[in-house]
């Protein structure tokens, strides 16, 4: 079912079936201001294994990005590394969003190897980098990562190399339903506009309107 509804959105899908493990689920909590809070449980997803890569989808030119889950989580950390180094070997670009401040720690960017992009949102740079200012924290990041881009909710996102700082308003909405997906929705893209040439400001921008879509729409997907 969850295939079929991708496929159904133009997506093309890779998919292993474990045939002991259900699905991952996700419990999403959303208050009354539209922010959520997330109860995951991965399932089988926690026994993705580097046999399951697809060899076909890692091309020079394309973009790997990976969730933070598959590197925090022992059982898929081997595949999300060989997915990693596979990408860089075919001169890939490769970004990752940390996806959970609870599961995290600043161990975390040892795992970052290989990877050019770093997309947590505030409170998950805070973690990883000891500090609370969101500025602060991505010029600490960018030691570690290339690149790194902070959202930061209603009050828009940052992007620093270590050297510049470019950083944009969000858009405003008057009132969010549902903040999730608006993460992954800003990631979408800020990618998108990545690879299709734009400038980090312009990227920014990309983002913080898809994720403002995000916000209007109850559920994570587009309706």
């Amino acid at each position: 079912a969850a295939e079929a509804e991708l496929r159904g959105a133009g997506v093309e899908t890779r998919l292993t079936v474990d045939g002991e493990r259900p699905t991952g689920t996700c419990v999403v909590l959303v208050g009354p201001d539209g922010e959520r809070s997330m109860v995951p449980d991965p399932g089988a997803n926690d026994r993705l294994a580097e046999g399951d890569l697809p060899d076909d989808v890692l091309v020079e030119g394309a973009h790997l990005h990976l969730t933070g889950y598959s590197l925090v989580r022992k059982g898929s950390r081997a595949a999300a590394h060989a997915a990693i180094e596979g990408a860089r070997k075919r001169g890939m670009s490769v970004s990752v969003d940390p996806s959970s401040a609870a599961l995290l720690s600043p161990a975390f960017l040892d795992e970052l190897s290989g990877v050019g992009l770093l997309l947590p949102n505030a409170e998950e740079a805070a973690v990883l980098s000891g500090e609370e200012d969101a500025q602060r924290a991505a010029l600490a990041l960018a030691r570690r990562v290339p690149e790194v881009v902070v959202t930061l909710g209603p009050s828009g996102a940052l992007w620093t190399d270590g050297t510049r700082i470019s950083r944009i308003d969000g858009e405003r909405v008057a009132s969010p339903i549902d903040t999730t997906g608006a993460g992954d929705a800003f990631a979408a893209g800020f990618l998108v506009a990545r690879l299709s040439g734009a400038d980090p400001e312009g990227c920014l921008r990309a983002g913080c309107r898809l994720a403002a879509v995000a916000v209007r729409t109850p559920g994570a997907r587009p309706r």
